[in-house]
């Protein structure tokens, strides 16, 4: 009861004692968004490889995700920098795909107008997509209550650290990769990026591995056939390894 009490803001709770730090809420927020990091590394991943791939070097690359923090605007930049585009034309572009946060802003302004701006403008900062989801997710009531300024932080804190980790990973990956693999390999990359997490159980496994053998072993075929005849025998692969892993389940050998 006395935790209810607590979390819930009192009629004379000043504003600025329910923003005091709140391990609970710290700590909830942290499990909530775990699962996302991964996600959240693998794409920064992505980015810091086509950036070094595009043409930046290794201290405007490093530059840029510290300053900009923002995937898909500098996937947008890109190649409107490799192309020698006006920096207003760049510019524009990063905006216009932004303007998504100027919702969140919206959004999440009536639960912390009453924060300093300096300290609103480095939450905005380091906030993310899925972060301001799963906020707005447990906190869909805007009334001033204990917990929330600690259980943002425990979500954009970490998404904002494992973004940085794994797109200053990239930057120093892209750096040793060859020139000519070019952006393709950053293609590439975001595919296995992708396909990592859906990778659950036995079935998946082992789908995955037997259509990146026959992709390998079949690359030669004419017109690409390669990549139908590796997604024909991955999927028949988990299929036949699904079926008999329910028999052994059910008792059916």
């Amino acid at each position: 009861m006395w935790q209810e009490c607590h979390t819930f803001f009192m009629p004379n709770t000043p504003l600025h004692a329910l923003d005091r730090h709140h391990p609970q809420a710290w700590r909830e927020a942290l499990r909530t968004g775990l699962p996302t990091l991964f996600g959240i590394a693998a794409w920064g991943l992505v980015v810091g490889v086509a950036m070094v791939k595009s043409g930046l070097s290794v201290p405007q690359a490093l530059a840029m995700t510290l300053l900009v923090f923002a995937g898909s605007a500098q996937l947008a930049a890109l190649p409107l920098i490799a192309s020698g585009a006006p920096v207003s034309v760049i510019f524009l572009t990063a905006v216009v795909v932004n303007l998504r946060f100027v919702i969140f802003s919206a959004l999440l302004a009536p639960h912390f107008a009453h924060l300093p701006w300096r300290q609103r403008l480095l939450l905005g900062y380091i906030s993310g997509d899925l972060a301001v989801a799963l906020f707005l997710q447990k906190y869909p009531d805007t009334a001033p209550q204990a917990g929330k300024l600690s259980y943002l932080k425990g979500l954009i804190y970490p998404n904002w650290s494992a973004w940085q980790v794994g797109s200053i990973a990239g930057i120093c990956l892209g750096s040793t990769v060859p020139p000519e693999w070019g952006l393709g390999f950053a293609g590439t990359l975001a595919i296995v990026c992708v396909m990592i997490p859906l990778i659950a159980g036995v079935p998946a496994l082992c789908g995955v591995l037997v259509a990146g053998a026959v992709a390998v072993a079949a690359f030669g075929l004419p017109y690409k056939l390669g990549l139908l005849v590796a997604v024909v025998a991955g999927m028949g692969a988990a299929m036949l390894v699904e079926s008999v892993t329910a028999r052994r389940g059910s008792g059916h050998v």
